[in-house]
């Protein structure tokens, strides 16, 4: 994909920028691009510390002039020094790498520079931002065809248990990673693993290793000099090595999941079963935060999960803030959906309080006073087991259902149902009238309805200085109270007002209730 998108950048006249994490990964990159691209009049380069001060400042000036069509590089392609002729396309690899500061600089190097971000895990601010719309998301499910899922398990620091998995992945012809993130003690276990398999060859790769050594050391390691590389994460970020299957990664409890998740995806990446053997202390000894990224990792080992974990992320970090820098929040005590729902009734006041001479037009135009209307009851209203076996498939149309606000779309949600699963049992139908109750009961200005014991109780907005309340919709129920039935009445409770109606025992009575006021509105 980013391939393609710089290439038709280059074709369009302009320039592209590939932004990657490390050195290793803009090496990396830089040979790919090259090969994929020799055939075409393109020229690529990159910027990473294993040039030299005179290397890099020929770099910067062709691509000033525009000789370069196609730059890779680290955090250094967002220095100062770094201008380009025309850039087009920004790619950002391993966005879930790069702080906020660093994607707002990108922003200010030129205002309309088309942005291509590539991730596993992306954190939960950038996902945020795609799930409510202010960004593009695209999906890539399909995994290269003859990979294999990577068997994941969590196990406490034992050297037995690591002689067994390095042994075992050797003797299969593999390499294995061990993953130790502390560069001081780096050493000590690759001596460590040295005492356990002495008949094997160990390398060190870390961070700080001067730049020629680190290549050395790496690409050694692609070569098959090495059986087994200790390292800190430097390898996490897309170091493609196809013969290394088994990794195993020490305390893991100090890695965020789409660290973890990305470490993982360092093996498994040719037709072999790879394995993921994750080090930590007991679970019932580490923090909550801890234990469910754990057990995440666990639960979603199948190929194409990453989007999964991400969603998973969001939920315990939060989403973060949207204006500011920081990337994770308090959404994590609420959930996704609820916190999607406070925020856009929180806009939805504004509009309606502190702003309303600005959005006059669009709030004479649009006089709903609530967004939705949740629904309890102790009828029973689902989709049964017995209808629909998968859980995940039951979830599918909940959702879907949630999402529908027209009458004609649930028709045609029905129909579709019953093609697919035969006809519609009873707490399914009742299941459509609720939805349809909820339409009626948000055009009628209830925030809550509670059906229990033939009572419903009918909640209307929560703010008793709304303008709802001098509304004609407001006037309208009153009326219906007053004159139209004998089963319903108002009450006030504290400065909130309350609508209770009786002798309803089922979602039929409740439709036509609702149904009639509506009429009378009307």
């Amino acid at each position: 994909v980013a391939v393609r998108a710089a290439f038709k950048t280059v074709v369009d006249g302009k320039q592209a920028a590939v932004l990657v994490p490390t050195t290793i990964l803009a090496f990396q990159h830089w040979k790919t691009f090259s090969e994929r691209l020799k055939d075409f009049p393109c020229t690529v380069d990159y910027i990473n510390r294993f040039k030299s001060a005179k290397q890099k400042k020929e770099t910067l000036q062709k691509l000033a002039e525009g000789k370069i069509d196609i730059i890779i590089g680290t955090h250094s392609l967002l220095g100062k020094e770094v201008k380009f002729k025309d850039l087009g396309v920004m790619i950002v690899d391993e966005e879930q790498k790069f702080g906020v500061t660093a994607k707002e600089k990108l922003k200010t190097m030129k205002v309309n520079v088309d942005t291509l971000t590539l991730t596993a895990t992306p954190i939960p601010r950038t996902l945020q931002f795609s799930l409510m719309g202010a960004r593009d998301l695209s999906i890539i499910n399909t995994p290269p065809p003859n990979r294999q899922p990577i068997e994941t398990e969590v196990l406490v620091f034992d050297k037995e248990q690591i002689r067994d998995a390095i042994y075992y992945e050797t003797e299969r012809g593999g390499q294995v990673y061990f993953i130790h993130n502390r560069v001081h003690g780096l050493r000590e276990m690759a001596g460590l693993i040295q005492e356990l398999c002495p008949d094997l060859s160990i390398a060190t790769a870390h961070g700080q290793l001067e730049g020629h050594k680190l290549e050395e050391v790496i690409l050694d390691f692609i070569d098959r000099k090495y059986d087994v590389l200790v390292c800190t994460n430097i390898v996490e970020s897309g170091v493609d090595i196809s013969n290394a299957n088994t990794i195993i990664i020490n305390n893991a409890h100090h890695f965020g999941l789409s660290d973890l998740h990305q470490l993982r995806g360092r093996v498994g990446r040719s037709n072999k079963k790879a394995f993921c053997y994750l080090m930590a202390p007991p679970m019932s000894t580490l923090p909550a935060d801890s234990r469910k990224r754990l057990q995440t990792l666990e639960q979603h080992s199948e190929l194409g999960s990453g989007f999964q974990i991400a969603m998973r992320d969001l939920d315990i970090r939060g989403a973060g803030n949207l204006l500011g820098g920081e990337q994770s929040g308090f959404i994590a005590e609420i959930g996704f959906d609820m916190y999607q729902k406070i925020l856009d009734e929180a806009i939805r006041e504004l509009k309606q309080t502190d702003f309303k001479d600005l959005f006059k037009d669009q709030l004479e135009e649009k006089k709903d006073y609530v967004s939705d209307c949740t629904i309890d009851t102790d009828l029973e209203i689902l989709i049964p087991d017995t209808y629909i076996e998968s859980i995940q498939e039951r979830l599918n149309l909940y959702q879907e259902l949630d999402n529908i606000t027209q009458e004609s779309k649930l028709q045609e949600f029905a129909a579709g149902l019953e093609d697919r699963f035969g006809a519609a049992p009873e707490p399914v139908l009742d299941l459509y009238t609720t939805i349809r109750c909820r339409w009626m009961a948000i055009a009628l200005g209830f925030e809550k309805m509670i059906l229990k014991e033939e009572t419903l109780r009918c909640y209307f907005i929560n703010n008793p200085d709304s303008p709802y309340f001098e509304s004609p919709t407001f006037q309208h129920i009153l009326h219906y109270i007053q004159t139209r039935t004998n089963n319903a009445r108002l009450k006030q409770v504290g400065k909130n007002f309350m609508l209770i109606v009786d002798r309803i025992d089922s979602m039929t009575k409740l439709h036509d209730f609702l149904r009639k006021m509506t009429d009378a509105r009307n």
